[in-house]
């Protein structure tokens, strides 16, 4: 199949490595240096260049924050039977410009990466593909990560996005909050360091990807719900009540096995 992959971060390269063995390749990311990891695939110089390549699924990997605006950039330069696909952790306005712009498409968004994962092992990671997905390409990228023993998932456009608020944005939200109390000047415990390390992998993202995420529509229920909790903790710590303190735990360690939101 003729596939183009627009955007070689982290996660577009990956895609494309992933591809370029089984299927006529091109690529495009305005670092060229990225484009030159791919010689057995087509460079696209610009969008303009699609129209001779003439892709059948074009996958659009570039940032969150841009997404729509390359979509509809390439949209002049595709056939009416080209297959789109993005990657967004957060879709938000994505599946509206799905349906004005008439194509055919399939929403994936694999859950591995890129803050902690080995891109290079990825078996026993997790994605998600939307519901709504044209069937051939939700079937498409199942097979493909199969072939890496990733489980898949379905949700529809809404469905994924409230999970994400819960998924994605509350650790990045406990990130924060914990990174705004580090002092460096602390002899770090094991479970200080452990906390550390994740703080610091959530904030070496991007501001851009950190942002939208966070600016998920479903992200304040979620930062609420974990204000109201903390209250709740700040009350029992000052008046030292010992046996709401052992309520709370025994709750939490139950919600860890059967977790609730």
């Amino acid at each position: 199949m003729k596939i183009a992959v627009v955007g070689l971060g982290r996660m577009g390269s990956w895609l494309a490595r992933n591809l370029v063995d089984d299927h006529s390749l091109a690529v495009n990311d305005l670092d060229e240096t990225l484009m030159s990891r791919f010689p057995g695939a087509v460079r696209l110089g610009s969008f303009k260049d699609l129209a001779l390549f003439r892709p059948r699924l074009l996958v659009n990997a570039v940032p969150l924050g841009t997404t729509i605006e390359v979509f509809q950039a390439v949209f002049p330069f595709l056939d009416p039977e080209c297959l789109l696909c993005d990657m967004a952790s957060v879709k938000g306005e994505i599946p509206r410009c799905y349906a004005e712009s008439g194509f055919r498409f399939v929403s994936i968004h694999p859950m591995f990466g890129p803050t902690f994962s080995d891109m290079d092992r990825v078996r026993r990671e997790n994605a998600v593909i939307i519901e709504e997905s044209d069937p051939d390409g939700a079937d498409f990228f199942r097979r493909f990560f199969l072939r890496f023993e990733i489980s898949v998932y379905r949700y529809s456009f809404a469905e994924h996005d409230r999970l994400m608020a819960y998924s994605l944005s509350l650790p990045f939200i406990s990130s924060m909050v914990f990174a705004s109390r580090v002092d460096v000047r602390t002899v770090p415990g094991t479970t200080f360091r452990k906390h550390l390390e994740v703080a610091r992998g959530v904030l070496s993202e991007d501001d851009n990807l950190l942002s939208e995420v966070l600016f998920n529509q479903h992200t304040l229920n979620e930062l609420e719900k974990t204000a109201r909790r903390l209250d709740y903790l700040t009350h029992i710590i000052r008046d030292r009540d010992s046996e709401e303190m052992r309520k709370v735990f025994r709750a939490l360690r139950e919600n860890l096995v059967n977790p609730s939101t």
